[in-house]
């Protein structure tokens, strides 16, 4: 009887071992994309409410861009009044799971028609 002298026990182990890193990085990764897609997709909302209340009811567009949006994110929202159209922008900070990644706050602008009587007319 020979015995062998090269065994593969452990093999499985030590593979298993080296490629669950990877997965877990493309599952946090998958994660990240999705987060960044949220947060892009609430500044959207963000801007075309505020913008849409401001051209209704001038003064309170600021407000109701923030009570569109997450209640954790926090969000700049600036709304400029012109005469004939009411331009909202908005910049949210997207947070980071992935170590060392810093991506680019999410902006977004919409403009709507200034549905303002004293501004407009009747």
């Amino acid at each position: 009887m020979r015995r062998r002298i090269r065994s593969d026990r452990g093999q499985v182990a030590l593979e298993y071992i080296g490629f669950v890193p990877i997965l877990l990085f493309v599952a946090l990764c998958g994660i990240q994309l999705g987060w960044v897609a949220y947060v892009h997709e609430q500044a959207d909302t963000a801007a075309r409410t505020a913008a849409r209340v401001e051209a209704q009811h001038p003064g309170r567009g600021v407000a109701a861009g923030h009570a569109a949006i997450r209640e954790g994110l926090r969000a700049d929202i600036g709304v400029d009044s012109g005469s004939d159209a009411v331009t909202a922008t908005v910049t949210i900070r997207i947070n980071s799971i992935i170590p060392g990644l810093d991506p680019d706050p999410a902006r977004a602008t919409a403009v709507m028609p200034n549905d303002d009587p004293e501004v407009t007319g009747p």
